[in-house]
C-alpha cells in the first residue's frame, strides 16, 4: 500500500525540485495549508489546489545548532534553523544561509529561496531582505 502522506506531499517536493514554492490551498473555502494533508483543517474538504506562495515571510522562531551527530552537517555548523510565517497564513521550516546567523529576531523580514544540494535534495533557505 502506498504512504498517504508522502502521495499528498509529491506535488511539494516536485515543485522544490523545480524551484518553485507551492503551498496546498482549499478549494472550497481557500485556507492554505502546510504541511500537506488529505482533508482541509477548516472545512474538511478533500479538494485542494497547489499553488506558489510568496517569496517573503517573517523570522516567528530560530534555534541554532553547534554541534550534529550527522557528518554531513558538520561542514554547515553553526547552522541556524528557522521557522518563517508567510503572508499567505502558513509556516515553513528552513535553513538561513551560511554565515548568516548573527542578529537573528523574531519578525525579520527574509527571502525565501529553494536550493538543491549535493545530493539533489531540495530544501528552503532563507536570506535576510
Amino acid at each position: 500500500m502506498a504512504d498517504l502522506q508522502s502521495l499528498d506531499a509529491q506535488p511539494y517536493w516536485d515543485g522544490l525540485q523545480a524551484g518553485r514554492l507551492l503551498i496546498q490551498c482549499c478549494a472550497a473555502c481557500g485556507r492554505w495549508r502546510h504541511y500537506p494533508r488529505p482533508l482541509c483543517p477548516a472545512c474538511q474538504s478533500p479538494d485542494h489546489d497547489w499553488l506558489p506562495v510568496s517569496a517573503t515571510g517573517t523570522v516567528h522562531s530560530w534555534t541554532v545548532l553547534h554541534q550534529s551527530a550527522l557528518p554531513e552537517l558538520a561542514g554547515l555548523l553553526p547552522l541556524t534553523l528557522l521557522t518563517v510565517a508567510l503572508p499567505e497564513g502558513v509556516r515553513l521550516l528552513g535553513r538561513l544561509r551560511a554565515g548568516a546567523h548573527t542578529d537573528v529576531r523574531a519578525g525579520a523580514a527574509v527571502q525565501v529561496s529553494v536550493v538543491v544540494d549535493a545530493e539533489d535534495m531540495p530544501h528552503l533557505q532563507f536570506d535576510w531582505v
